[in-house]
């Protein structure tokens, strides 16, 4: 049997998809509402001293064909190609909102690593954000200052996920894109190897808690979701996925999360765009309906509704859910 590799999939022999089952840096510009983002305080003893992560700001997915990404994210997503999240950003920009966007960076057909380059996340505060890192005895890049005049710096996880942290300005503005098939991101998940190891960092150390987690098989773990320490937006560890997986496989698997009100509506908008190929919409392990939609790349983005429409398996959600 093909190792089952997200969420809701099952390989589809024919087209090297994963159909869901019924049983489921140059630096961006960012500005954060707090209208947008449901703020849950949580700092214990071991997180003190660490200033506010908010969501996520960005994701940086490698392409290697600009023009065929730039048809998928402009055209197919609707994506605008410029806007407040994408003021001095030197590559590729697609607006999601004005705090939050997708960049695109060229890579070569023979890269065969994760085309998830990097996740960018909000704080309120980058100085102290590195200070607190670094008394952690966490290496961290240097502070910058962007183009459009916001600070940030770059990091890694232990399992060598590149990740940012971008300093708020807690403005807000309106999102006026015709076409766009979604103005929030929920989250982006990449492959963990070491479960514990990566805990450590984002939960024990950086301040995320256990959203949901669930597996192919009741008793089991393949999909663990930490949310924001102070935000509902989240990251998902893709457990169990062998050494041996494929690029197609690890598109999979590397990917993110669009929010939609309906996915079916989400669905017949892709279809009016011109959108051929998608997975769902259906209901996943988390109870929630969502669809998949891969760019030329194979990098899996995931249409998802809001909340769940029934009882998840394996766990139930400890933490709440993102609003429209």
């Amino acid at each position: 049997m093909t190792q089952r590799l997200s969420r809701n999939r099952k390989k589809n022999p024919k087209t090297h998809s994963y159909k869901r089952s019924l049983a489921r840096l140059p630096l961006m510009s960012v500005s954060l509402s707090a209208a947008a983002l449901l703020i849950v305080p949580c700092l214990g003893a071991e997180t003190a001293g660490r200033p506010k992560i908010y969501g996520i700001a960005y994701v940086k997915v490698k392409v290697t064909d600009l023009e065929k990404a730039k048809a998928f994210y402009g055209g197919v997503l609707g994506m605008a190609s410029s806007g407040s999240s994408c003021k001095g950003v030197a590559d590729p920009c697609f607006v999601v909102n004005p705090y939050q966007h997708v960049e695109l960076v060229r890579t070569g057909a023979g890269d065969r690593g994760s085309y998830l380059a990097e996740i960018g996340l909000t704080t309120s505060d980058v100085n102290q954000m590195r200070t607190y890192l670094t008394a952690k005895g966490i290496a961290a890049a240097q502070i910058l200052r962007g183009m459009n005049g916001l600070r940030y710096f770059e990091t890694q996880d232990p399992e060598h996920n590149k990740i940012a942290f971008v300093e708020s300005t807690g403005e807000d503005a309106e999102i006026a894109t015709p076409g766009l098939i979604s103005n929030r991101m929920f989250h982006a998940g990449f492959v963990v190897k070491d479960l514990k190891v990566e805990s450590n960092f984002y939960k024990d150390i950086l301040g995320f808690r256990l959203y949901w987690h669930g597996g192919i098989k009741d008793e089991g773990t393949d999909w663990y979701e930490i949310q924001a320490p102070d935000g509902d937006n989240w990251i998902e560890f893709m457990l169990n996925i062998p050494a041996t997986a494929d690029h197609k496989e690890l598109g999979v698997q590397n990917h993110f999360s669009l929010g939609v009100a309906n996915a079916q509506t989400a669905a017949e908008k892709l279809r009016a765009k011109g959108a051929k190929e998608f997975d769902g919409p259906e209901i996943g392990r988390d109870g929630k309906n969502a669809l998949d939609i891969y760019d030329p790349d194979w990098t899996r983005v995931e249409l998802m509704e809001f909340t769940p429409v029934q009882k998840p398996c394996c766990a139930e959600y400890t933490g709440p859910h993102p609003k429209p």
